[in-house]
């Protein structure tokens, strides 16, 4: 079968696939969210709309989300970089802890069922929602990071955590970061470099040893959805600047409010779908 037949055969899922690219790109412009608190939660819907379960769906756009957070991360560590925000001395302090949680993690991703993975998600997602609601802007808990078992802590768990959801890091690291007194903008450039640390070991380790679910997508590879991939990268870094650019026309914070409360409702959903 040429391309041609295949994207002719596929045009429904090949469609869906591509609109998340943009759906997920505009928002991370728009938002400064990382993509994969949009790109994980629109592939879990859109693959039980596929027939797929709702467990394989979770596990699938689990890995394929952080397939897409590699090139996406590398393009935003340059441009932060050139601000000088990406703060390389936390990295080497972080990495090595970041990533044994990322392989704890990962691994774990390959062995649990999907339901496990989408409550954690939900929980994630409430409380990243609940924080963009009420705490974003707020004056920092404590005037400085904890000592090194704390750094140990926070850097192992975020890995550890962001890997099993398909997400980059800065929806976890960010706000945490900020509780402790730590800049912003340096938080913000950081959490890119992050979720390279992240994506990488944790996409490779789920497309090596992840088991393909039975009721997988075309295009699935041990848990990444090959297609999605490729329908979704290209058009979250063509649309991410259209996003910014409108962001910078419209009240921020107003939208990022409205980003908090459809978050906050994914959240609860998948909440739901897993308990009941």
């Amino acid at each position: 079968m040429n391309i041609i037949d295949f994207l002719a055969g596929n045009l429904p899922t090949v469609l869906a696939l591509v609109a998340t690219g943009v759906f997920a790109g505009f928002l991370a412009g728009l938002l400064g969210v990382g993509g994969g608190i949009v790109i994980v939660p629109v592939l879990f819907f859109l693959f039980q709309g596929f027939g797929v379960s709702p467990e394989s769906a979770m596990l699938i756009a689990t890995a394929t989300s952080l397939a897409t957070i590699i090139p996406t991360s590398i393009s935003s560590i340059r441009s932060h970089n050139k601000k000088g925000n990406v703060d390389f001395e936390l990295l080497k302090r972080w990495g090595v802890f970041i990533l044994v949680g990322v392989l704890l993690g990962s691994l774990l991703v390959t062995r649990v069922d999907g339901t496990w993975l989408t409550l954690l998600f939900g929980i994630i997602a409430t409380l990243s929602a609940l924080n963009m609601l009420f705490r974003t802007g707020k004056s920092a808990l404590f005037n400085k990071l904890p000592g090194n078992i704390g750094q140990t802590t926070m850097g192992t768990s975020i890995g550890f955590f962001s890997s099993m959801v398909g997400i980059g890091g800065g929806t976890i690291s960010v706000p945490l970061l900020t509780l402790y007194n730590y800049p912003a903008h340096k938080a913000v450039g950081t959490a890119a470099a992050i979720g390279l640390v992240i994506s990488l070991p944790g996409a490779l380790t789920m497309l090596a040893l992840g088991t393909t679910p039975a009721d997988a997508p075309v295009g699935t590879y041990g848990l990444i959805n090959l297609i999605g991939f490729i329908c979704i990268v290209p058009l979250t870094v063509l649309f991410a600047p259209l996003g910014a650019f409108v962001a910078a026309k419209l009240d921020a914070n107003k939208l990022k409010k409205v980003f908090a409360v459809v978050l906050l409702v994914t959240g609860l959903r998948m909440l739901a779908q897993s308990l009941l």
